[in-house]
């Protein structure tokens, strides 16, 4: 007699084929039925169908029930509510339910982009406090992180392209709450206007900023906007990838996850590339303000709106389409049946049980997981991978921005193309390869610690990459000796009264650059041929002179001065390989956690992942590298309003050596639990066993026999 354990082999008993048989019928009489115009109103609710048929039943028992031979099969036509088209059944199918998908995943990564942009115009426009700050940055996290252990337990037993075709709803919702402020008043309060040059009788810059009522309305309806893409978060991507994987074989689930996380990349980057343009209207808010000006202002306004609201109705546009989609789409219980065959037997500890449907169960089962030690570091490397992609998204425009004196808009295309093609080519590549050479859980493994340490390298790489600080008077020049360090006053401009709330750099002809013309003493302005020129400069005394057409001799130019540094090219090179192989590591790392835990565990092992990644990668992320940019500056704006202002001057080397010190740490911390998952997988009862084996209560146990 051998030792006893579960039957999962691939033959049947006879009686298991005439009631898969039975089964069968009974689908091809439902669909009749459906085709007829009657359908069961359980279709439209988001709870379980009954379970699949007694195949499945005998290789997976339900946990806590018995299951009843016989079950109804839940593949389905393709239909809406009672509607059912024949002709539509071509399209039930895991690739197009994959394409209407994959548009909505990249909506919600174009509205996370949309948004991240224009809180950062909005808090540089409204000198925001941190507390507001962090209340706008961070509620979706925290939204997304209270309700994601509800809807993977709860939905992950129901019709899950109903949950997803809920979330495509509130994703357009959310994105219309973004749309709000922009929508009901762009309305400014503006206050006196400055003179950028210098004078000895001038009008000092009162607070300029935007009304009471559309700041209001901007963080309520951002806050609410927030919430909700949180709630329609956690459907797509926790039972989005579960669906994708019960209905693909095993060493195919990666290249359908990869397209599904590089849609989301692609959506976020594509934010970028047609936001970076509005990032204009912050840009020259130093200078004179006039009616074209505001004329051009509430065109910035209806632009943000109208992105807003091309992003919910690209969401809505999937709303109808996965609503038709069934509990299963076809060739589920095929492609279920061939992975029992596959699927290692547990020990004699174990048994499938049906999950409960308490909270008590849900705590439950969680604390199953939370005592899993493998599952526990791979949701750490899961959060720990978060933190380089959030640097990468939100640190990256500045970083190149001051160590290649770009300006804002550029250096936002620039990062959003760096971001496009790697971060979704890595996690499409990443894909494709674990499912090309159907790497088993610990070859997934394997494969994250080689890649992080590639990635690794290219980060030291990058570090070497930087430009030469540029001259700049009062910062690192001390005005030809006659003022300080670390002051913009000179005697030479003393008189001038000048702000450091006006920022306009200048680049004088003796290559040095200055804050803004008064702080160069410039007195005189003229515009030619749309650039303005600066005269009589009382700072600038050396370098070459040139004159305009009307022999006057031109001082300084509007802009920073050339770096005559040509390193960007270079830059971008490792970067992109940096975040290629980076993000190589996110599928093999889904993947490894919904082998590594039992199949009716799957779901909440993925919110629980969430939750670890919410805690230690997402929320805390923001602040560690808004922390590490107020550090890396140099010269912030203290005069505006009372409030702690703008950083205008950063210290690129210390800025460049903080950045890629962060991301090697997560790097690190990546390979360690990694590598710490991967031994302890070597000690598993069955060494060839790629299933934890989880502890549950009064085991049954099926006598198999001699052959």
């Amino acid at each position: 007699m051998q030792d006893a354990r579960v039957d999962m082999g691939p033959q049947a008993s006879p009686a298991q084929i005439s009631e898969d048989t039975l089964a069968e019928d009974a689908g091809n009489a439902t669909k009749s039925t459906l085709q007829l115009g009657t359908v069961s109103t359980s279709l439209i609710k988001f709870h379980a169908f009954p379970q699949q048929g007694n195949d499945q039943a005998v290789a997976r028992p339900a946990l806590g029930k018995k299951t009843r031979e016989g079950k109804e099969s839940l593949e389905r036509p393709c239909g809406l509510g009672c509607i059912v088209i024949p002709s539509c059944q071509r399209f039930n199918n895991i690739q197009c339910f994959l394409v209407f998908f994959c548009i909505l995943v990249a909506s919600q990564g174009i509205v996370f982009g949309l948004v991240d942009l224009s809180i950062d115009t909005f808090q540089k426009e409204n000198h925001l406090g941190t507390s507001e700050n962090l209340v706008l940055s961070l509620t979706y996290d925290i939204s997304s992180c209270l309700i994601v252990l509800f809807i993977s337990y709860y939905g992950g037993r129901g019709n899950i392209p109903r949950w997803i075709a809920f979330s495509s709803f509130l994703v357009g919702v959310g994105s219309l709450f973004f749309a709000f402020p922009y929508i009901s008043d762009g309305r400014y309060q503006l206050s006196a206007d400055p003179e950028d040059t210098c004078q000895e009788m001038k009008i000092i810059k009162t607070c300029r900023k935007a009304s009471p009522s559309f700041q209001a309305k901007y963080i309520a309806s951002f806050i609410l906007g927030q919430i909700v893409q949180g709630i329609a978060g956690m459907p797509l991507y926790i039972l989005g990838t579960i669906f994708i994987d019960n209905s693909v074989a095993t060493h195919s689930a990666g290249i359908y996850l990869g397209l599904m996380d590089a849609s989301l990349i692609l959506g976020y980057s594509l934010a970028y590339v047609i936001g970076a343009p509005l990032m204009k209207g912050t840009e020259n808010s130093t200078f004179l303000i006039s009616a074209e000006d505001i004329d051009d202002h509430h065109k910035w306004l209806r632009s943000w709106w109208i992105y807003f609201g091309f992003v919910s109705l690209t969401a809505w546009i999937t709303l109808i389409p996965l609503s038709c989609f069934p509990h299963s789409v076809r060739g589920t219980a095929k492609i279920k049946a061939e992975k029992r065959k596959q699927l290692h037997p547990f020990d004699n500890k174990f048994k499938d049980k049906e999950l409960g449907t308490s909270i008590k169960d849900l705590f439950a089962n969680t604390w199953v997981l939370m005592k899993d030690p493998v599952f526990i570091c791979l949701a750490l490397t899961k959060a720990s991978e978060s933190l380089v992609l959030i640097g990468a998204s939100e640190f990256l425009p500045i970083y190149i921005e001051n160590q290649f004196v770009l300006t804002h808009t550029t250096a936002t295309k620039v990062a959003g193309f760096v971001l496009l093609p790697g971060g979704a080519l890595g996690q499409l590549l990443g894909g494709i390869i674990v499912s090309k050479l159907h790497m088993s859980c610990k070859a997934l493994m394997r494969f994250t610690i080689v890649t992080s340490v590639v990635s690794l390298v290219f980060f030291g790489f990058v570090i070497f990459v930087r430009c030469d600080t540029i001259p700049f008077a009062g910062i690192n020049e001390d005005y030809d000796g006659t003022g300080q360090l670390g002051n913009l006053t000179a005697p030479c401009n003393s008189h001038c009264r000048c702000s450091s709330s006006l920022y306009s750099a200048i680049c004088g002809r003796d290559h040095i650059g200055y804050f803004s013309p008064c702080f160069a003493g410039c007195i005189q302005s003229k515009i030619i041929q749309d650039d303005k020129t600066y005269y009589n400069c009382s700072c600038i005394q050396e370098g070459l002179t040139t004159a305009d057409d009307q022999g006057d001799f031109i001082d300084a130019r509007p802009g920073t001065c050339d770096a005559k540094c040509y390193k960007l090219p270079l830059f971008i090179a490792f970067i992109f390989s940096t975040i290629l192989f980076s993000v190589f590591s996110g599928v093999p790392n889904t993947l490894t956690i919904l082998r590594i835990v039992s199949d009716n565990q799957r779901s909440l092992a993925l919110g629980l992942a969430f939750v670890f990644l919410r805690i230690f990668g997402t929320i805390p992320g923001p602040i560690v590298f808004k922390m590490t940019a107020d550090i890396s500056c140099i010269f912030r704006e203290t005069e505006y309003c009372g409030k702690k202002g703008n950083c205008w001057i950063y210290n690129k080397m210390k800025m460049a050596y903080i950045m890629v010190g962060i991301c090697c740490i997560c790097k690190v911390v990546t390979i360690f639990f990694t590598a710490i998952a991967f031994c302890l997988c070597k000690y598993l009862p069955n060494d060839d066993s790629e299933i934890l084996h989880m502890p549950v209560k009064n085991p049954t146990v099926k006598k198999k026999r001699k052959n």
